[in-house]
């Protein structure tokens, strides 16, 4: 494969190549590994992505916004006070 860098990209590479002591190619090998290495570990697992979406379906409705506001001012209304 061969990748054509706008001029200021290769001599960046060569410069971090260097300071690593590997060759340029090297480097660059090193680098796409780096970045890529989550997506082939997603590919290769073959594990089927689960979401969360539903998890908690077997429970009912989720409270509206007027039951959550209604049971914090329940549960905080002493709070603070001296007892």
């Amino acid at each position: 494969m061969t990748i054509q860098l706008p001029e200021d990209l290769g001599a960046a590479l060569k410069v971090q190549a260097n300071a690593h002591g590997v060759s340029a190619d090297g480097y660059a090998r090193k680098v796409l590994e780096r970045d890529l290495a989550s997506s082939l570990e997603a590919e290769s697992s073959g594990v089927p992505f689960k979401t969360g979406r539903g998890m908690f379906a077997k429970y009912g409705q989720a409270p509206s916004a007027e039951e959550i506001d209604a049971n914090r001012a329940d549960m905080f209304r002493n709070f603070g006070e001296d007892h």
